[in-house]
């Protein structure tokens, strides 16, 4: 192997790497956001059972 034969490896492996780190953080940030929309929606849904069972319970 010449060295523009290992400088071509190198450059190939190093952008295939970079491409899937880059992908790696976009999913990151969807899952993120995935996470803090199912806490919220679960406070939601703990505020409305809250709300039910109080309007439910006898004065």
């Amino acid at each position: 192997m010449n060295i523009q034969d290992f400088e071509s490896q190198y450059r190939d492996a190093m952008a295939e790497t970079l491409n899937e780190l880059q992908t790696a953080m976009l999913m990151l940030a969807q899952v993120q956001r995935k996470i803090s929309e199912i806490g919220s929606n679960v406070q939601n849904l703990s505020q409305n059972v809250e709300d039910f069972i109080t309007t439910q319970k006898p004065e």
